[in-house]
């Protein structure tokens, strides 16, 4: 019965080892996967549509507009505001901007729309 131990005891034995190979690799895996992070994130930085949301200023914006997501969408937007640390508001407006500069089309709609309307 003594020799039977749990997981967290076999753990804590692995890892109270001084000099041990196994701990040191362990050790060394844990900062292989924090330089990896950060050549990941430099590597992200270096997008130009990131670079233009990051410089991208809304504060001055006072209109708030409520709007719905579906699950995923909302999942996604999230995660991207953990991993570069942009609010999601300043992405949807970001996005919206965009959106309307790349498609003139969408503003010549509108025109249209409010030249046909009788006031």
């Amino acid at each position: 019965m003594e020799k039977m131990k749990t997981l967290a005891d076999q753990l804590r034995e692995k890892m109270v080892k001084p000099g041990d190979k196994k701990t040191s690799d362990n050790r060394n895996l844990g900062v292989n996967v924090h330089q990896n992070a950060r050549k990941k994130a430099d590597k992200i930085i270096e997008s130009t549509i990131l670079k233009a949301l990051i410089a991208y200023d809304n504060s001055d914006n006072k209109s708030m507009v409520h709007s719905r997501f579906d699950k995923h969408t909302l999942d996604i937007m999230n995660k991207f505001k953990m991993a570069t640390g942009v609010d999601v508001t300043k992405f949807v407006a970001f996005a919206v901007k965009h959106f309307f500069d790349s498609y003139p089309e969408l503003k010549t709609i509108i025109k249209q729309f409010i030249q046909n309307t009788d006031l």
